[in-house]
């Protein structure tokens, strides 16, 4: 009794904290869909980044909600993840609003760098001029991907492998699946899709960097100023800011699909606080890094 008192304990200390991360980022996204919203409305149209924005929101909000009741469920009532069909779909849309982030995430980076960096190549003079038709159809591709990838988790949650008592408190609500190759395309699939997403931020920053660079010797030379200069520093600030961020999300990722299969109870608690705090903290940084979004929300905090 004294042991299972200190797990439930313990389950409880851990969905505080969880609550204390999850519910603030849903504020933030909440906060961001609703001022792109006023703006659609009032505007009748939304500008590419905007778009980017407001999609991303979205799957945040969504993926911190789901995400938050799937852990609370399993550490405050596991029961009700012992039905099949709950724990399925909690996997495949955890499994999508999660793939949506990221990827939504990396189609920003990729926005924010063909849009501002200056470069000579006729590819990237293209890719310049057919941006804003190509971002409808970059956010249909990552929504495809998503649900790929969510698909492939609603097959693994519905294998026989998958051990329902993995659900009881103190396992930290993972589902344990024993890895064998069964799982090994699933693991492969969302490896890839993580790895993708990670090197399109990655490639983002560099050329957006070299571009700068090239900038600021060009304007050296010409003893002449820009304007151009202050989105490169703006933009630099708001990538470099999320590349940090993205790659100790990206590692906590890799950590939570190498650990799955075991119980490292205190890793997976570190590898939960990240994973929660990335959505709100990115959104937050992308607030401060938009002048529309700053002023909404200085102006709602008093």
């Amino acid at each position: 009794p004294r042991q299972q008192s200190n797990v439930t304990a313990y389950g409880v200390f851990t969905v505080a904290i969880i609550t204390l991360e999850a519910f603030p980022g849903m504020w933030i996204n909440a906060f961001i869909v609703c001022v792109l919203c006023i703006a659609w409305v009032k505007k009748k149209t939304l500008n590419s980044n905007e778009k980017i924005l407001l999609l991303l929101g979205c799957s945040r909000f969504w993926y911190l909600c789901i995400a938050w009741i799937y852990k609370f469920l399993s550490f405050i009532y596991p029961n009700y993840l012992y039905v099949q069909t709950i724990l399925q779909l909690a996997v495949l849309f955890q499994a999508f609003f999660n793939q949506c982030n990221l990827w939504f995430s990396a189609c920003l980076c990729g926005f924010y760098c063909i849009k501002i960096a200056n470069f000579r190549n006729r590819f990237f003079i293209y890719l310049k001029v057919k941006i804003d038709r190509m971002v409808p159809w970059l956010l249909l591709g990552s929504q495809i991907l998503a649900m790929a990838v969510g698909i492939v988790a609603y097959d693994v949650a519905d294998k026989p492998h998958c051990n329902s008592n993995s659900t009881r408190q103190g396992n930290f609500g993972t589902a344990h699946i024993k890895m064998d190759k069964h799982f090994f395309p699933s693991f492969f699939i969302a490896g890839f899709e993580y790895a993708a997403s990670f090197m399109v931020v990655i490639f983002a920053a560099i050329f957006l960097l070299f571009s700068l660079w090239r900038h600021k010797r060009t304007m050296q030379t010409n003893s002449m100023k820009d304007l151009s200069m202050d989105a490169h520093i703006r933009a630099m600030k708001s990538i470099f800011s999320f590349l940090v961020v993205y790659s100790i999300n990206f590692v906590c990722l890799v950590l939570n699909m190498v650990y799955v299969t075991k119980k490292a109870n205190r890793l997976t608690f570190l590898i939960l606080v990240f994973q929660y705090i990335f959505p709100g903290l990115h959104s937050l940084i992308l607030v401060f890094s938009n002048p529309k979004l700053e002023k909404a929300l200085l102006k709602i905090l008093p």
